[in-house]
């Protein structure tokens, strides 16, 4: 069961399942962008040049659909494509980013640029995990106060029943 969830096929599969789940997709979707423009941010400004870093950007993302377009990315701007074009290709970044990225072309700030959308992304997801969790408090209440009411009532159920034998 481990080396069939291990292999790629399936990898890519459930990570897939992943990003397309209603509520948690699209966190893990914005948080997988905040991670590879991060990631990219800091290794542009870092003065490595883009393609060397496009090569570990993908694994820092966390996901395999990620990994894949920037596999795809990193052979379209090694081919001569400005990476504006090569992300849009890959249809996999949403489209804040994508302008974002394409102003920082143009300025030759794209390392700045990238930074900002990955700030924004970042506070997105912390605004979401907040929300998540402030709407999973009511149900788990609920649910812990059903098992401590069943509890109490498998213990005195006996009890009352002994009572009405007497």
């Amino acid at each position: 069961m481990q080396a069939w969830r291990r292999s790629p096929k399936m990898q890519r599969a459930m990570d897939r399942m992943l990003l397309k789940m209603p509520i948690f997709g699209t966190l893990i979707d914005k948080s997988c962008v905040a991670r590879w423009t991060r990631t990219l941010s800091t290794m542009f400004a870092a003065g490595i040049p883009l393609v060397e870093a496009l090569d570990s950007v993908g694994g820092a993302s966390g996901n395999s659909v990620f990994k894949e377009a920037t596999d795809r990315i990193q052979n379209e701007v090694s081919t001569g494509t400005s990476l504006n074009i090569a992300m849009s290709n890959a249809n996999v970044f949403p489209s804040m980013v994508l302008q974002m990225c394409a102003i920082g072309e143009e300025s030759g700030s794209i390392d700045h640029m990238l930074s900002k959308a990955a700030d924004f992304y970042e506070q997105e997801v912390d605004e979401m995990v907040a929300g998540l969790s402030s709407l999973m408090e009511p149900i788990i209440i609920v649910f812990l106060g059903g098992i401590i009411g069943g509890i109490v009532v498998a213990m005195y159920l006996p009890i009352f029943k002994l009572g009405q034998v007497v």
